[in-house]
């Protein structure tokens, strides 16, 4: 058989026939398929404004930008996230400050919020890691309380939902990525959502060298190009038309994992976040190291991947004074790191391939034993 992947894309004629059309009207820039794959998302997602951009680190960016955050803030960011959601906070010049997560769901904790607030605490970043929501509804409470701004790093999480709100329209702005391995893609690209004019208005003059309106010569403010392209829109409106279908793969492939493996005492999985109705972007399990167990199933062919190294410990911050890093539990952070696996989760993946993972998982704990 042949090597099972973690995850690639699902692409067929639907996209080309997008792109083409694209190709035939010779007009590659952001212009009509963007306006209209925006404008799709906004019904989606029922938020009032969104803002394709090209990428969602950038996106994120534009996002802390936009809500004013900059040299002497400080900005909560978990600890086990995607090192972008880090680094689009220090392109402001703020700092960064790691928050540990709930081991159960591997999200934000509120409750490690709560002890880390102080008055240079400008905002807060959950991320809704592999298409769980964070305790949305406990961080509003803090917000009120605290009144830092919520940017929501919804990149894993389209079609979410936290008591019937879609992922990224709780907070006051957020977005996802459209990254090739991502629920639906565009090849590279995002999308900002808001339910705030003055963010949208600040966040499209930025994306646009700082003007208002495309092929103007007059800035008023200094912005940059994080524009979107019509082929990016093209795949995303294909892509789009499928959202459901994938959707409901994913959790016929969680179902089938949870099926033949949450008896087995060894293996548990991630804890779903009350109110929240969960896409599982992965399939996770938590195992005592897991290494071993991703070792043995690539000589069958078989690829994992981790979950994210921890921010703390990442070499390219050591010593870096805008991350603070002393709220950190680096016991159980390296703990959560090593116990952690994210099996072959691709909606075109086969029921044998599902098997094949299933019965080499039980052979890996057999011969353990």
């Amino acid at each position: 058989m042949k090597k099972i992947k973690q995850i690639y894309p699902s692409i067929n004629n639907i996209e080309l026939s997008y792109l083409k059309r694209v190709i035939k009207s010779k007009y590659l820039t952001e212009n009509k398929l963007t306006a209209q794959f925006e404008e799709e998302v906004k019904k989606l997602t029922n938020a009032k404004f969104a803002i394709a951009v090209n990428n969602w680190t950038l996106g994120l960016f534009c996002c802390a930008q936009s809500l004013g955050i900059g040299p002497g803030d400080e900005v909560i960011v978990p600890n086990n996230t995607f090192i972008a959601t880090a680094n689009s906070i220090l392109l402001t010049g703020a700092k960064v400050v790691l928050c540990d997560v709930d081991s159960e769901t591997f999200n934000i904790k509120p409750e490690n919020i709560k002890k880390i607030l102080n008055a240079r605490t400008k905002a807060v970043v959950p991320v809704h890691l592999y298409g769980n929501m964070c305790e949305m509804e406990e961080i509003i409470k803090l917000k009120k309380i605290q009144n830092f701004k919520i940017i929501e790093d919804a990149a894993q999480a389209i079609g979410v939902y936290y008591k019937k709100k879609h992922a990224g329209t709780i907070g006051d702005a957020g977005g996802f990525s459209f990254y090739g391995n991502k629920i639906i893609t565009t090849g590279e690209g995002g999308m900002i959502i808001t339910n705030n004019r003055k963010i949208y208005e600040k966040i499209h003059e930025f994306k646009n060298y700082g003007r208002k309106s495309k092929g103007l010569y007059f800035h008023e403010k200094i912005g940059y190009n994080f524009k979107f392209t019509e082929m990016q829109a093209a795949l995303g409106l294909a892509q789009l038309t499928k959202l459901n279908r994938f959707i409901k793969k994913k959790q016929k492939i969680f179902d089938f994992y949870y099926n033949n493996l949450n008896k087995i005492k060894q293996i548990s999985f991630l804890k779903q976040t009350a109110k929240s109705k969960i896409v599982h972007w992965f399939t996770n399990i938590k195992i005592k190291n897991s290494k071993k167990l991703q070792k043995f199933l690539s000589l069958k062919n078989i690829e994992t991947r981790s979950g994210f190294y921890p921010l703390h410990l990442q070499p390219c911050y050591k010593g870096f004074k805008k991350i603070i890093t002393k709220y950190v539990d680096n016991e159980e952070a390296i703990k959560n790191y090593n116990n952690f696996l994210c099996l072959p989760s691709s909606v075109e993946i086969k029921n044998l391939e599902l098997k094949k993972v299933v019965k080499n998982i039980k052979l890996f704990l057999s011969e353990k034993n």
